[in-house]
């Protein structure tokens, strides 16, 4: 027996100001660490954001078999004007969580990404891999049960980078099912269990991470590979 899908996307469009953004997109989502990639402009963002609920499609369905709590972390985080502990502790707040909680998951989460030291530190003034670990420190307190991260990596450092990997890594191997876009082709090798690959606004390809990098189904997705191995 397969194993069943968390969710089912048909024919999910989007089109803003007579432009086809996502283009009858279908396809299950069954495994626990999905990557979805693409060129730049294919739509990656934007599904990922459709997914979260942060946009309305045009058109299709989204079908959740059972509600999933979520979590996403975009690119550039979002630091309020405060500590990086109240910034964790912020999440939990909109979540109805009481004070005494608050701050007890949010010192532990910070602590868990490696920042329980500067918890009481200004979160503007972090460095960038600081403020993304900050970012999934907020995400990884909510415990959610789907977590969406859109190029988290793709601002920082290599030694950076890896941090947050490995933050990655130890979130989906408490049980957290991961669904992210990338441009980094090693990075998905070592996060994805399969590849999703929009081109166009349209998915063109949904395979095992090992089948994709090896034996691509799709001319779309042989051509962005020559393109983006160095």
């Amino acid at each position: 027996m397969g194993v069943s899908a968390w969710l089912s996307i048909a024919d999910l469009g989007l089109t803003e100001g007579g432009t086809r953004i996502i283009d009858a997109a279908t396809l299950d989502l069954c495994a626990q660490r999905s990557v979805v990639l693409g060129p730049n402009g294919a739509g990656k963002s934007t599904l990922l954001r459709l997914i979260h609920g942060l946009l309305h499609p045009s058109g299709g369905r989204l079908d959740w078999p059972r509600p999933l709590s979520q979590a996403m972390v975009f690119q550039r985080p979002i630091m309020l004007r405060t500590t990086a502990l109240a910034n964790v502790e912020y999440g939990l707040k909109l979540k109805g969580h009481a004070a005494p909680e608050r701050g007890r998951r949010a010192a532990e989460a910070l602590a868990r990404v490696g920042l329980g030291n500067i918890s009481h530190r200004p979160a503007r003034l972090l460095s960038g891999g600081e403020q993304q670990r900050v970012a999934l420190a907020r995400a990884w307190a909510l415990e959610p049960e789907l977590l969406i991260l859109d190029e988290p990596t793709a601002s920082l450092d290599p030694a950076s980078s890896r941090e947050v990997e490995r933050i990655i890594n130890e979130i989906a191997a408490g049980g957290t099912r991961i669904l992210m876009t990338t441009h980094n082709l090693g990075q998905a090798k070592r996060i994805a269990e399969e590849i999703i690959f929009i081109d166009r606004g349209r998915i063109v390809e949904q395979t095992a991470v090992a089948q994709f990098f090896t034996l691509p189904q799709t001319e779309a997705a042989q051509r962005f590979l020559q393109e983006e191995t160095p």
